[in-house]
């Protein structure tokens, strides 16, 4: 399963009008603090410099010259602040049923992906995250955490019947068995290919919630590290 970023930075932008009508107004009626924050920053770092230099240049053309100073300042903070914190997307495909996407082709589920809480990489079992595909590095797929560094994992299919996970990385799995491309195929995941963690479904309205860690009972691991 994989993911389409829809409003992240100016790169992806022009996706996020690919949306219809209706899903990228509920989108941003849902995220209001999250919008609210980035306007806020915008105008507050204009705001500086137009004050900075107001007070030392003086009135008229200065104003003005401030003013696009500020603007200059204030896109490309924006811009990093919301690299780093967090995007929308949508995910694309079955793997992941029937936590995401349980309708199938007749709907796909917009997620928000929070960069900012996997920052020191720390995650746990059960998370569902984004990562860059270890086969295409221009792709990114979203999976649940199955186990972590230390953690020996009873595979499915892969080339291995057992896998202790290496230190730096995590075993990922789709809960769709057997409709997954994920560490049953390419094996354990460098913490490095990390994008984001899954924290809530936007869209569709009936699907709105927050997205708990939860980890298949049949698919813990045999051996976990702190024990």
């Amino acid at each position: 399963m994989k993911i389409s970023i829809l409003f992240h930075s100016h790169v992806h932008i022009h996706s996020f009008f690919h949306c219809g009508y209706w899903e990228r107004l509920w989108i941003f009626l849902i995220v209001p603090c999250w919008i609210a924050t980035m306007l806020l920053l915008f105008i507050f770092s204009i705001f500086c410099v137009f004050q900075i230099m107001a007070q030392t240049q003086g009135l008229g053309k200065r104003y003005i010259k401030a003013f696009f100073k500020g603007f200059f300042v204030a896109v490309p903070v924006t811009v990093t602040f919301l690299d780093r914190v967090a995007c929308v997307a949508r995910v694309e495909g079955a793997s992941m049923q029937p936590s995401l996407n349980p309708g199938g082709r007749q709907a796909s589920d917009v997620v928000l992906l929070n960069h900012w809480s996997i920052r020191n990489y720390d995650v746990q079992r059960g998370d569902i995250v984004s990562l860059v595909s270890p086969r295409n590095p221009e792709q990114k797929i979203i999976k649940r955490v199955i186990a972590l560094e230390g953690d020996i994992i009873k595979t499915i299919g892969y080339k291995k019947k057992y896998v202790k996970v290496p230190h730096g990385h995590i075993w990922v799995e789709g809960d769709h068995h057997g409709h997954s491309f994920d560490s049953n195929a390419f094996g354990p995941v460098s913490l490095g290919l990390l994008h984001a963690r899954a924290t809530h479904i936007l869209w569709p309205p009936q699907r709105w919630q927050k997205l708990q860690p939860v980890l298949p009972p049949e698919r813990k691991p045999l051996q976990r590290e702190e024990e």
